[in-house]
């Protein structure tokens, strides 16, 4: 059996992403979410399996599922996970 986020861990994670990682929620639903034109994205719930996100396209909300490459083992690995990402995307770009 997976790991399942508890509501309140997955509520602190995304409260966390959209205040203080914006950028890089925004640059999830772009490289991962197949959605280019975003101009904005919000986390909307994370779990063992991928994380949702509402992103902004032509000023509508288009929610978009973003699975991840592998079940995360805990919050940790959700923290390890997401810069890794990140850190992928960035990489690609340069």
């Amino acid at each position: 059996m997976s790991f399942q986020f508890p509501p309140e861990v997955s509520s602190r994670i995304c409260n966390h992403m959209n205040e203080d990682h914006a950028d890089a929620v925004l640059l999830y639903a772009q490289a991962f979410g197949s959605l280019a034109n975003a101009t904005a994205a919000e986390m909307v719930s994370i779990d063992a399996q991928g994380m949702n996100l509402d992103a902004q396209m032509n000023g509508e909300v288009v929610p978009v599922r973003i699975q991840f490459d592998h079940v995360l083992a805990d919050a940790e690995d959700a923290h390890q996970t997401l810069i890794a990402m990140v850190k992928h995307v960035r990489a690609k770009t340069k």
